[in-house]
C-alpha cells in the first residue's frame, strides 16, 4: 500500500532525524554531543511510530488538547496493535529516558555503551519501518555515515558490571566523585525501559540505590531488571547489527522508592499506568460484548491474577483495572479458537448462582 501523505512527510522527518544522529555520533566534538545524539535518536523513534499510527487510520491528536499525542502513547498504541515487539518496544523507551535524563538534568553514558544503544536503536528502527511501512534505511542513510566506534563494546552484562563497580568506587570516602556517580546511576535506571513498560527515574531512586552501592550490595540485588538482558552483535564495521533479548529469570519484586525497608534500589511502577485499562475498555479491545469479556475473564481466571487486574480504592469507591497482561491473555484465547459459547454456559453472569442440589447428593429437598 502506498504511504498516505502525512505518513510519507512523518517518515521522512524520522529519516532525517536518524540521519543527524549519525552526523552527530561521528562528529569531531564532543561539546554536547550525547545529548545531541539521544535528542535526534528519540525523535527519530517518535516520528517513525508517529507515521506508522497515521498509515493505518489511527488518530494521532487528542480531542480535549488539540495536540499531537506524545512518545509513550505512540509507543504503546503500536505495540498493542501495530506489530511493534516488545523488545523492540523496549529499546526505544530506553534512549527515549536516556534523553530525557540528559535533556532535563545530566547523565553520564560512556562511549561503548552509547554505542551499544545506538546500534541496537538503529536495527529496531530498520527492521520496524520494514515490516509497518515497506521501507528500509540502508537506502536513505549511506553506510559510510551509521555510527562507528573505535572501541567496539563487549556484552551487555560486562558493560553494566563495568559501569556499577566504576559507580561504587566512585562513592568511596575521599573520591569526591558522588555528582559523576549520581549521574551514572540514572543512566543505568533509564536502560530498565528494556524490561520496564514506564521509567521514571526519581531522586529517591539514586538516593536509595547511592545507599546500596555505599553498602556494597551486589548488582543483582541493586538492578535485578538490567540482569534479566542480554546483547547479541553481528557483523563487523557499518554493517554491524545489535539486538537486546530477555533471558529466563526469577521474577522481579517491586518496592516503592522511599521503602526504609528496602536494601536494593527496585522501583514501583506506576500501577495507574501498569493498570490502564477499564473493563469496559478491555471488552472493547477485544470486540467483545462486556457481559461476555466477564466471563472470558471468569474462565481464564484473569480477576485472580495480580499481573492483570488492580483494584484502586479512591475512599469507598472501588474501581478493577486490567493490565497489558489481561489484554494478551484474553486475545491469546480468543485467536486459540476458544469456545465462546461453552465459556458463555459455564462463567457467564448469573452461572455462579449456587446449584440445585441434586437427587444423589445427599441432601434432602425443603418440604413446602
Amino acid at each position: 500500500m502506498p504511504l498516505v501523505r502525512d505518513a510519507k512527510t512523518l517518515s521522512h522527518k524520522a529519516v532525517c532525524s536518524m540521519r543527524m544522529a549519525m552526523g552527530t555520533f561521528n562528529s569531531y566534538d564532543d561539546d554536547g554531543r550525547i545529548c545531541s545524539v539521544l535528542l535526534h535518536l528519540q525523535h527519530a523513534c517518535e516520528m517513525l511510530l508517529k507515521a506508522v499510527l497515521v498509515q493505518n487510520k489511527v488518530k494521532v491528536f487528542d480531542d480535549k488538547s488539540g495536540k499531537s499525542i506524545g512518545f509513550g502513547r505512540c509507543l504503546d498504541l503500536c505495540r498493542q496493535h501495530h506489530g511493534l515487539t516488545e523488545i523492540e518496544a523496549g529499546t526505544m523507551r530506553m534512549i527515549d529516558a536516556l534523553r530525557d535524563a540528559e535533556q532535563h538534568w545530566f547523565t553520564i553514558v560512556e562511549e561503548d555503551l552509547l554505542y551499544l544503544h545506538t546500534r541496537a536503536l538503529i536495527t529496531v528502527f530498520d527492521a520496524y519501518m520494514k515490516r509497518a511501512l515497506a521501507l528500509d534505511l540502508s537506502s536513505r542513510i549511506p553506510a559510510r555515515i551509521l555510527p562507528v566506534s573505535t572501541k567496539p563494546p563487549g556484552g551487555f552484562d560486562f558493560l553494566i558490571d563495568r559501569e556499577y563497580k566504576l559507580i561504587t568506587d566512585l562513592l568511596k570516602p575521599g573520591k569526591r566523585k558522588r555528582d559523576e556517580a549520581r549521574a551514572r546511576i540514572r543512566g543505568l535506571l533509564a536502560m530498565e525501559g528494556l524490561v520496564v513498560d514506564e521509567v521514571q527515574i526519581s531522586e529517591k531512586d539514586i538516593n536509595r540505590i547511592e545507599k546500596a552501592a555505599k553498602a556494597r550490595k551486589k548488582l543483582g540485588e541493586v538492578f535485578p531488571r538490567l540482569n534479566t538482558i542480554v546483547s547479541g552483535m553481528e557483523g563487523d564495521g557499518p554493517a554491524v547489527v545489535v539486538r537486546f533479548s530477555k533471558k529466563e529469570g526469577a521474577p522481579v519484586r517491586f518496592v516503592a522508592g522511599d521503602d526504609p525497608q528496602a536494601a536494593a534500589a527496585l522501583r514501583e511502577v506506576d500501577l495507574q499506568k501498569k493498570f490502564y485499562l477499564g473493563a469496559s475498555e478491555l471488552a472493547k479491545v477485544l470486540k467483545l460484548t462486556g457481559p461476555r469479556a466477564v466471563a472470558l475473564r471468569r474462565s481464564l481466571k484473569i480477576d485472580e491474577d495480580a499481573t492483570c487486574r488492580h483494584t484502586f480504592e479512591f475512599g469507598k469507591a472501588k474501581h478493577d483495572r486490567f493490565s497489558d497482561n489481561a489484554r494478551k491473555k484474553m486475545k491469546a484465547a480468543l485467536e486459540e479458537g476458544i469456545d465462546m459459547d461453552l465459556v458463555w454456559q459455564e462463567h457467564g453472569p448469573g452461572r455462579r448462582r449456587k446449584q440445585r442440589p441434586h437427587a444423589n447428593d445427599g441432601v434432602k429437598p425443603k418440604v413446602a
